[in-house]
């Protein structure tokens, strides 16, 4: 089994509504589809984890040089679209299954139930011998 993150961000997909603008209505289907996506992937072992996270505005960047106090920048940021706003880490058979999983995530509905068609990344996540492969002296 491989495991791979699938990213969300802030990319509109085919619809460029804010989700602040959606109906109560709209925005249950939405989280539902979430919800019973994840509860599938639980079901079958797939889905290890994954969370939402708060709007780009809520954003903090902290650099730090390890002698003076770090520097906490508030968001929003350039290019904010491409923020994160969520999340899910996979195991799986494949790199083919973590994209069919990652098309599921993109066909969430948002207004008038039409799939958003959003970009989702997906990315295998390193294991033990990646790590091997960059220090080839132990």
């Amino acid at each position: 089994m491989t495991k791979f993150l699938l990213t969300v961000d802030y990319s509109p997909g085919v619809i460029d509504m804010p989700m602040l603008e959606w109906s109560p209505e709209e925005i249950k289907a939405h989280m539902d589809y979430y919800r019973e996506l994840n509860e599938r992937l639980r079901a079958s072992g797939e889905l290890i984890g994954g969370e939402s996270l708060t709007r780009p505005d809520q954003a903090k960047k902290v650099t730090a040089d390890g002698v003076s106090a770090p520097v906490v920048t508030d968001g929003p940021f350039p290019e904010s679209k491409e923020l994160l706003a969520g999340y899910q880490i996979v195991d799986v058979e494949s790199e083919e299954r973590a994209i069919e999983i990652a098309a599921l995530v993109s066909q969430v509905p948002g207004p008038g139930g039409v799939p958003l068609q959003q970009p989702i990344g997906v990315r295998r996540v390193m294991g033990p011998a990646d790590f091997e492969e960059l220090n080839p002296l132990g």
